[in-house]
């Protein structure tokens, strides 16, 4: 039972440290322009793909480590949360970057919206709860058929 609540917290948290990640490549610059590929990935607006995604999402599993000192049970059902968790973001990362009609789970596909719509709203990846939680959540009307980047003067700059 304990392997299954870390793994259950480990995976929420994991989506919250993603969400923050991203959120704070938008609020300072140099972060997501010169300690990440993440101008870049906003630039030309395609996901580096499923294997490198899933190399950077893992590193998050790494903070669970010190849970091994709790159990041995709790130890290993955090550090597959965060595993799994970023398997999960790697998918959708490239799932919504190619086809974001099969996002199902959400009412709208907050990255393909923060993409092609908004650069200040909608950080979630693979979920909408933070952004929801925070107050950056923006529902848009959209269509799978827009690929142009939204005006911004800064387009990494959060407002």
């Amino acid at each position: 039972m304990l392997t299954i609540a870390y793994f259950v917290i480990a995976f929420i948290f994991s989506s919250f440290v993603e969400y923050w990640i991203h959120r704070l490549m938008h609020l300072w610059p140099w972060f997501g322009n010169r300690l990440t590929s993440h101008y870049k990935h906003h630039y030309n607006n395609e996901s580096p793909g499923v294997l490198v995604d899933f190399k950077d999402y893992s590193v998050v599993a790494l903070i669970f480590c010190p849970i091994f000192l709790i159990a041995w049970s709790a130890g290993i059902g955090a550090i597959l949360g965060g595993l799994v968790f970023a398997a999960f973001a790697a998918y959708t990362h490239q799932l919504q970057h190619e086809n974001p009609t099969k996002c199902i789970w959400m009412k709208v596909p907050v990255h393909y919206l923060h993409h092609n719509y908004t650069w200040h709203h909608n950080f979630g990846l693979s979920v909408d709860w933070w952004d929801r939680v925070f107050g950056t959540y923006k529902p848009i009307e959209w269509s799978c058929q827009r690929q142009s980047q939204p005006n911004s003067s800064d387009s990494l700059s959060a407002k």
